[in-house]
This record gives C-alpha cells, structure tokens and sequence, in this order.
C-alpha cells in the first residue's frame, strides 16, 4: 500500500493513485479526488516558473495530522495527499488530494476539507517567477482562511 503522504519532485499518475487507494477494499463506492496544477497567471501577472520549498519531516507530519483529522470529521476509508516541490512550469501537476469513502458524500466533503487545510496550515514555501524575470513569494488569500473557517478552524494566514 502507498504512504498516506508523499512529497516529491517528480511528477505523478493521477490514475495510479486513484487505482492503488481504491485497491483490495470492496467497501468503497466513491473516490473523490482534488488535481492541482500550476497556472500561467496570478494576481493578473504571468507565471513562467514556480518554486516550492518546505521542510522535510515537519512539512509529511503536518499533512498527516490533516489526515487524521479527516478521518475523525467524515465517513473515509482512505485518503492520499501528493504534493511536488522544486521547480515546477505552468501546466505541471502540483498537488492530489483523493479521499475513498463507500459514499460519495463523504468523500467530496473530506477532500475539500483536506484542500482548504492544505492550502493554509501545511508549511510549503511558494515562488513565482513572473514572466518579466523579477519573483516574488506567495501569501495565502483572505479566501483561503475563510473557506478553512467554515470547518471551524480560524487561521490567520492572509498576508496583509
């Protein structure tokens, strides 16, 4: 069986994942997964690269505190969490987050779950080197800290 959280540079098969989290449970009935990819704009700049930096062992036990935590909130048979870093281009896959319950319900809402949470607690270091060659860091969004609001968990993550 796969870990539960995986951070890596290389890419990954969102097929395979899906077919190695369903596998040998009969019990499942939905796998809802959540595909991130890198886009070429942000904040209405262009992106022509991203960096992602995080730290090695915090960065795996805060995501498997997500997990937990999800497993506690809904019905889920599994979860798994893939997260790249180093240097990413547009169109690059990013992040998976794919949840298995036996309905789909409690899949859907467990993924956006662990989406919001990985969004404003797990400790990745974003940078965007925008199309005219200067770079700057990423800070979460008000929105972020309030769609992890609405599972009562407050952040402050915003820049300001």
């Amino acid at each position: 069986m796969a870990p539960r959280v995986s951070i890596q540079t290389e890419d990954f098969d969102l097929s395979a994942e899906v077919a190695a989290l369903r596998a040998a449970d009969p019990a499942v009935g939905a796998v809802c997964t959540f595909l991130g990819t890198v886009r070429d704009r942000n904040e209405g700049q262009g992106i022509s690269v991203m960096e992602l930096e995080h730290y090695p062992g915090m960065t795996e036990k805060s995501i498997e505190a997500m997990i937990d935590e999800a497993l506690n909130r809904f019905d889920i048979r599994a979860a798994r969490v893939i997260h790249r870093v180093g240097v990413l281009q547009p169109l690059d896959q990013i992040v998976l987050v794919a949840v298995s319950s036996a309905h789909r319900g409690q899949s859907f809402q467990a993924c956006e779950f662990l989406m919001d949470y990985l969004k404003t607690q797990a400790p990745f270091w974003k940078k965007e080197t925008l199309s005219d060659g200067s770079a700057r860091w990423v800070d979460a969004c008000v929105s972020d800290d309030a769609a992890l609001a609405r599972w009562g968990i407050a952040a402050s993550n915003a820049g300001v």
